[in-house]
């Protein structure tokens, strides 16, 4: 590094921000922050820049970590305008969806129900299978819109009274449900796809799922050869802009003078300055790694101990070619209609009793897969053994054969439930990847590989909440523990976290809505 001195012989920082962390909200906050002139450097401890973006190949294929399919994407749609501001949605390769983008399924029940894009259809579709009940689909629709609505930065809006209270706040999604329709096939078809947000019929507000949901509704695509071309386009616009993006940098301290931040140290002792500091790392990880006589006790405690949401088991096969035939949609199964209502709380001896599935098609012999990618709810404890190992790219570690054994013994009872869908699967199949909480917390570096942060609690609705501006005048939040998570979410929380950089009220987003606007 090279230091320069300034009038009065004042030491002039490396770096005016420097980012922890490259997930898609850090390298979106960078992107932001360079294009307003500043100086930036972001640190993943890594070898891929992303975080949920990163993409792995095995067998000659590409598998997705997190990212299987976007909404909002369309010409004029909210991620869209957020993405060409960032200058990269031009330069992404991306496939829309069939209209029918998600299927749910139950049990052993053969009917496999339509969720599709557009209002109109979604409806529609749906009707054919609930003849009785349009008028609460109708209904559904237009709460989803007027939750979205009441997030300003969801639509590109500035809120005309910043007191106001979102509809149905303090309203779980079962409660909703409940009050919506006494159909309980209807109610379990539209939470079907709560693995997208790890449903809890406790805790789980009806918001998150409205802002979920929705913009899947209005526009659903898939990234061709994986999520990880938003992070390496991202990287690559940060760079023309003049900022830096390094990996290999494991940030394990902050240190602070005078109540600031004003250097953060590496595990290999290197030492980056700035005059801010965004961390993009879970905030109960960045607070262990900051002297925390700068917060209050209370603060610390709160945070350290909110409830995670659960993690994943993921299974990658690789497939013969022109065996089994593609399907574009999603599948999402529950072995029933109870049990799904609260995803993390399943009994291991019946696992899985939910998964997601999505498949990719074979260049060389269209209409058929060659990959397919199954994933499952899973709780830390399953693979509580072997917590202490880490294995990753950078830090290479054997956990075992236990654990090969656990993870063959995984693999093996997702084949069983996919067989009964895809009969003699397993003939198909040339190779398998699994992925475990482990992976997810290794890689991702999230608390016990949680999928998507703190829980948000109908219950405690402000208690669960972090605001991306800290105690400390120079350290900020960013990601999916900051507001909401998902591609959409997650890129919605930069912003937010940068107006608060950036001062002026909306400033950033007039000046997004100008570029952006048609």
């Amino acid at each position: 590094m090279v230091f320069s001195f300034i009038g009065g012989g004042m030491l002039k920082s490396d770096y005016d921000v420097v980012i922890v962390g490259s997930g898609l909200g850090g390298l979106a906050a960078a992107v932001i922050l360079a294009k307003e002139g500043k100086r930036v450097c972001v640190l993943e401890k890594n070898n891929q820049f992303g975080g949920n973006l990163q993409t792995f190949s095995r067998s000659k294929k590409i598998f997705d970590t997190g990212v299987h399919y976007i909404g909002g994407l369309s010409k004029g749609q909210n991620l869209y305008r957020y993405f060409s501001y960032l200058g990269i949605m031009d330069k992404l390769h991306l496939e829309q969806m069939p209209e029918v983008f998600d299927y749910v399924g139950f049990g052993d029940d053969d009917v496999e129900y339509p969720l599709a894009q557009g209002y109109d259809s979604f409806i529609e579709q749906l009707c054919v299978f609930f003849p009785n009940e349009s008028a609460a689909l109708e209904q559904y629709v237009s709460d989803l819109q007027r939750v979205c609505e009441a997030f300003p930065l969801y639509n590109l809006t500035e809120p005309e009274d910043v007191s106001y209270q979102h509809p149905f706040s303090g309203l779980s999604v079962y409660a909703y449900f409940e009050k919506l329709t006494s159909d309980v096939t209807l109610r379990a078809v539209l939470a079907g796809a709560n693995f997208l947000y790890a449903g809890d019929s406790r805790r789980t507000p009806f918001y998150l799922h409205a802002l979920t949901v929705n913009s899947y509704i209005q526009s659903s695509y898939r990234c061709v050869n994986g999520g990880s071309q938003i992070s390496k386009q991202l990287v690559r616009q940060l760079r023309n802009l003049g900022g830096v993006a390094l990996r290999h940098q494991e940030v394990v301290q902050y240190h602070s003078r005078d109540g600031r931040i004003y250097k953060v140290e590496t595990k290999a002792g290197e030492q980056y300055r700035a005059d801010l500091f965004i961390s993009n790392v879970e905030p109960q990880t960045t607070l262990k790694q900051v002297d925390n006589a700068l917060f209050r006790s209370v603060y610390v405690d709160r945070i350290q101990h909110l409830p995670l949401t659960v993690s994943s088991f993921s299974a990658h096969f690789v497939l013969k070619e022109g065996v089994v035939p593609y399907v574009g949609s999603n599948l999402y199964y529950h072995r029933d209609k109870q049990g799904m209502w609260n995803l993390p709380a399943y009994e291991q001896e019946q696992w899985p009793e939910m998964y997601m599935l999505s498949m990719t098609e074979d260049k060389n012999a269209p209409g058929y897969a060659d990959t397919l990618t199954c994933l499952s709810v899973m709780q830390f404890e399953e693979v509580r053994p072997w917590s202490l190992s880490k294995n990753t790219v950078v830090e290479v570690c054997d956990r075992g054969k236990d654990y090969d054994a656990f993870k063959d013994s995984r693999i093996n009872r997702i084949l069983d439930k996919l067989e009964v869908r895809w009969p003699a699967l397993r003939e198909s199949v040339l190779a398998v990847h699994a992925s475990t909480p482990l992976s997810y917390r290794d890689y991702i570096g999230t608390s016990e590989g949680n999928l998507y942060g703190p829980e948000k609690d109908v219950n405690y609705e402000m208690q669960t909440k972090i605001s991306p501006r800290t105690k400390i005048p120079n350290l900020f939040f960013v990601g999916q523990s900051v507001g909401m998570h998902g591609v959409l979410g997650v890129t919605i929380g930069a912003v937010a976290t940068c107006m608060e950089v950036l001062g002026g009220g909306f400033y950033l987003l007039a000046k997004i809505k100008a570029v952006t606007d048609e």
